[in-house]
This record gives structure tokens, C-alpha cells and sequence, in this order.
């Protein structure tokens, strides 16, 4: 029913910006927390940002002061912004929402590919 759709992700230079988008599909319901994963080849599954409903955020030692995570509304809609980009952010990344109510516990998107290389 609900599906988080995330867009944005390429291929970028090293130093250069990406801006990725995730929003939540046939929502009725806001999330009290939703963040960004990655995965790069060969490791696991990492968090990158989480943003609440109240605005809080927290990020990865390997990103702050790169990235920002913002929100545009409650029902699920999150953006990472990532600046001076380096090799190692290369990974799929993942958005993810908790929900106050919902079928499940959280949901996560397909997944988009970011690769960082010159």
C-alpha cells in the first residue's frame, strides 16, 4: 500500500553536489522519523541522516558537514542534500520511514544508485 520512491541518484564527480528525493506513495498516515541508508559493495548496510517529525537530525561522522537532510511534510516526504561528494559516498542509498500508524513498523524504498568518480 505504502511505498517510499526515492529519485535523484547518478553519477557525479568527486567534489560535486547530488540532491535525492524520496516520497511516500498512498500515505494517510505521518511518519515521527525518517532517514537515509547507504550500502556499498562489500559492507553493510549504514545510516547516513534521520530527520523527526519534530525537526531533530542526526548524521553519520563520515558525512556532517556534507550532507543535510530536510523534510517537506509529516506524511513523508525527506531530501538529502550532498556536497563535495568523494569516492567512498559511492552506494545505493535507501529512504526509510517509521510511521505513528501503519500496517508495518517502517517502510524502506527501492533504493538509488549514487556513484561518486571521475
Amino acid at each position: 500500500q505504502v511505498q517510499l520512491v526515492e529519485s535523484g541518484g547518478g553519477l557525479v564527480q568527486p567534489g560535486g553536489s547530488l540532491r535525492l528525493s524520496c516520497a511516500a506513495s498512498g500515505a494517510v498516515f505521518s511518519f515521527y522519523v525518517m532517514g537515509w541508508y547507504r550500502q556499498a559493495p562489500g559492507k553493510q548496510r549504514e545510516m547516513v541522516a534521520t530527520i523527526t517529525s519534530g525537526g531533530s537530525t542526526n548524521y553519520a561522522d563520515s558525512v556532517k558537514g556534507r550532507f543535510t537532510i530536510s523534510s517537506a511534510d509529516a506524511k513523508g516526504t525527506v531530501f538529502l542534500q550532498m556536497n563535495s561528494l568523494k569516492p567512498e559516498d559511492t552506494a545505493v542509498y535507501y529512504c526509510n520511514g517509521k510511521p505513528y500508524y501503519g500496517l508495518r513498523s517502517e517502510y524502506w524504498g527501492q533504493g538509488t544508485q549514487v556513484t561518486v568518480s571521475s
